[in-house]
C-alpha cells in the first residue's frame, strides 16, 4: 500500500506506530532540522527524495510524522537508526493504530477518547492525538470485562459504567446502524433516556464526520449512507446540525 503523496513511499509490514523511546515530528519540525525556512520547505517537499526517511504515521494519515533521528541522520548524510520492531506499552498509538488493537474503525475510537482511561493518557504529536499502547490495552481490558446483562433491574442505576457507555454505544452502531434504544436496554443495561440520549449523539457525530470526508454531501444524504431508519432520524439530524455549527 502507497502513500497518496510522495507516491514512492511504500509501508513496512511492521506497523506504523511512535515507537518508545523515539521522538517523532510533523513537517515544520522537519523544516527546522533540514534549516529550511517553511515557504521553502513545502515548495521543495524534501521528504519526497530518494532516501528519506519514511513516515511513521498510519496508512491515509492527513498528517505526516517522522522519527527525528532518522530525519537527523539523513541531514547528515550518515545511516539512518533503525526503529525498533518490538511492541512496547509506551509506543504511541494514533486513532487508526488504536482502532485496529481495538479491532473497530476509527471513529469508534472517536468515541472512546473520551472516557478517562485514554483522555487521561492522551499525547498530541504534531497536532495529532495518540495514546500510549498500554492505555489503549487497558481501555480494551475494561471492555472485555463488561457482560451482556439481561435487562436493568428495577430500580437499579446503569450497569455499565458512565465513561464506557459512549464506547458500548458506538460497538452497538457499528454492528447495526438501525439498533433500537430498547435494544441498548436491554445488551447494555441502562436507561432508557441514557440509551436514547447517547445514540442520538453518537449518530449525529457520524454525520458529521462523514459530511466533513465528504463536502457537498448533506446530512440527510449522509444518513442514508450510515443506514439510519427514518424512525431515528430527525433527532439525530437535529443534533448533527447543533454539532456542525459549532464546528
Amino acid at each position: 500500500m502507497r502513500w497518496n503523496s510522495p507516491a514512492r513511499h511504500v509501508y513496512r509490514e511492521v506497523g506504523f506506530v511512535i515507537r518508545a523511546g523515539r521522538t517523532a515530528v510533523g513537517r515544520e519540525e522537519v523544516a527546522v532540522v533540514l534549516g529550511m525556512k517553511w515557504a521553502a520547505f513545502r515548495r521543495a517537499k524534501p521528504y519526497s527524495a530518494e532516501g528519506f526517511p519514511e513516515p511513521v504515521s498510519s496508512v491515509d494519515a492527513k498528517v505526516l510524522l517522522w522519527d527525528l533521528e532518522q530525519v537527523e541522520a539523513y541531514r547528515d548524510g550518515r545511516p539512518q537508526p533503525a526503529i525498533p520492531d518490538v511492541e512496547h506499552g509506551e509506543d504511541l498509538l494514533d486513532r487508526r493504530e488504536a482502532a485496529v488493537l481495538l479491532d473497530v474503525k476509527p471513529r469508534s475510537v472517536d468515541t472512546y477518547k473520551t472516557a478517562p482511561r485514554l483522555a487521561d493518557h492522551a499525547v498530541v504529536v504534531g497536532g495529532v492525538e495518540h495514546w500510549p499502547r498500554s492505555a489503549v490495552l487497558a481501555y480494551a481490558a475494561g471492555r472485555g470485562t463488561m457482560t451482556a446483562p439481561s435487562g436493568r433491574p428495577k430500580g437499579s442505576g446503569d450497569m455499565v459504567p458512565r465513561d464506557l457507555l459512549p464506547g458500548r454505544i458506538a460497538e452497538l452502531l457499528d454492528a447495526d446502524p438501525a439498533v433500537t434504544s430498547a435494544h441498548a436496554v436491554d445488551v447494555l443495561g441502562v436507561s432508557t433516556s441514557a440509551a436514547q440520549k447517547h445514540l442520538q449523539h453518537e449518530r449525529a457525530v457520524r454525520i458529521v464526520a462523514l459530511m466533513r470526508t465528504e463536502p457537498g454531501l448533506g446530512a440527510e444524504g449522509a444518513a442514508d449512507r450510515l443506514g439510519y431508519p427514518l424512525a431515528v432520524r430527525r433527532t439525530a439530524l437535529k443534533t448533527a446540525q447543533k454539532l456542525f455549527d459549532a464546528s
